[in-house]
């Protein structure tokens, strides 16, 4: 019987937490910002801002955290020649870059205005829709980044770096 290595476990994790990450990333673009606009007309909404929205939230930036760390951990030694695109680590590396400027849209842009748009943080009703509006715009960006990403990071995987 073969033994579980840590890497083997970075492996695991980073796909799982990728797998979480990206599933609700799509679920907020795919489905949850068209039920919202449904659910607000209806009158219905506050069950999904109450409750699914911050939970889910919850998830999608720690899952992104976890991911990042795991992929870290993954490339080791092989991070400076990844991020700094050198063969044969680029194409993991443009993979790397893309999931690193995804997790900054996370936490710096998403996340605050979400707080702001689920009365977690006070703001005026101006406020709440630049923040509908950024979060929206930022959250569309790590959709359509989250492609190529996920193309360059199997590419890279296949080359056997890790």
């Amino acid at each position: 019987m073969e033994m579980i290595t840590p890497m083997a476990i970075a492996r695991w994790v980073h796909f799982l937490a990728g797998i979480t990450w990206i599933g609700l990333l799509y679920y907020f673009n795919l489905v949850q910002m068209a039920a919202l606009k449904d659910a607000a007309a209806d009158g219905t909404a506050a069950g999904i801002t109450k409750h699914v929205a911050p939970r889910a939230l919850l998830w999608f930036r720690w899952a992104a955290v976890v991911t990042w760390l795991a992929g870290a951990a993954l490339l080791g030694p092989n991070l400076v020649p990844a991020f700094t695109l050198t063969a044969p680590y680029s194409a993991i590396g443009v993979g790397a870059w893309l999931g690193t400027i995804m997790l900054f849209n996370v936490w710096v842009l998403i996340w605050p205005n979400q707080q702001k748009i689920l009365g977690m943080k006070p703001a005026t009703d101006d406020e709440k829709a630049k923040a509908r509006r950024v979060a929206m715009l930022a959250s569309r960006t790590n959709m359509m980044l989250s492609i190529p990403m996920l193309f360059f990071m199997a590419n890279g995987m296949s080359h056997s770096i890790f």
